[in-house]
């Protein structure tokens, strides 16, 4: 049964693996990357076989693909939205570090060919869900930056979610046949979350991630005192792909909705 919890670390490069086809967390089905890039170096991404997102988490960078360059930049996560190019197989994307940053890069198969794109932070704005429910103890911001609306032709999703400080997300209890992986980042570097896939629960803490194989329920929490970012990727089964109105709540909590809390 492949791993479904991660704590890796940067290696000399740069360069922290989260998933990849053939590592202890296989069955998310994309190769996940996290990239640490000192000012003025520059990395390339070309996958023959594979798309290709690239997200800027913080710091300022140069994009460059196809006969398009942008220069962006991101304070944090917690306090500013998304800049992202996404790509089909076979098409460079260059990025240079204007100063010190911080990018995520997620790739799976896919043969289709799409439109290159720049998603900005208003492609994907926050917005609020969960307000006033249970509690008022599951409120989170949410963004997409691509899904199966957006992007057809995609084999993923990517979006955020940003947790209010000791707050629940994935809540209710829910589940999906596709696979996803989260990537946490707190706004503290002592800070701590718990995550929960299936029966299995780990301590969240920043820079880790979880794998949660299809079919299992994945609620997430975080600490009073500290704010929770989760970057969040799926992998569309094919002739499944993940779409909104998949979330499955497990029946044993849906008496909630109607609830009244004090």
């Amino acid at each position: 049964m492949s791993k479904v919890f991660g704590y890796p670390e940067f290696d000399a490069s740069g360069e922290k693996i989260l998933t990849t086809y053939d590592n202890e967390y296989s069955a998310m089905n994309m190769d996940i990357r996290v990239y640490q890039m000192e000012a003025g170096k520059e990395r390339t991404f070309l996958r023959e076989a594979e798309e290709t997102a690239v997200l800027l988490l913080s710091g300022k960078i140069t994009y460059t693909w196809e006969d398009k360059t942008s220069t962006v930049s991101r304070k944090d996560v917690f306090t500013e939205g998304p800049w992202c190019v996404h790509v089909s197989a076979g098409v460079k994307v260059t990025v240079l570090a204007e100063t010190d940053s911080q990018i995520l890069v997620q790739c799976t198969k896919n043969e289709k060919q799409f439109a290159s794109r720049l998603h900005a932070p208003e492609d994907a704005p926050w917005g609020y869900s969960s307000v006033g429910k249970f509690g008022n103890v599951a409120k989170r911001r949410v963004n997409t930056i691509f899904d199966h609306d957006i992007e057809p032709l995609s084999n993923m999703v990517l979006g955020e979610v940003l947790n209010d400080r000791g707050n629940w997300s994935g809540y209710l209890p829910h589940r999906h046949p596709q696979p996803e992986t989260y990537y946490f980042l707190f706004d503290r570097p002592e800070g701590f979350g718990a995550s929960f896939v299936g029966d299995q629960v780990f301590k969240s803490t920043d820079g880790s991630f979880s794998a949660i194989p299809g079919g299992e329920l994945h609620p997430q929490a975080v600490a009073p005192g500290f704010q929770m970012y989760t970057c969040w990727m799926i992998r569309h089964i094919d002739g499944n792909p993940w779409l909104q109105t998949d979330r499955c709540e497990d029946e044993r909590y849906v008496w909630m909705h109607d609830a009244k809390f004090e």
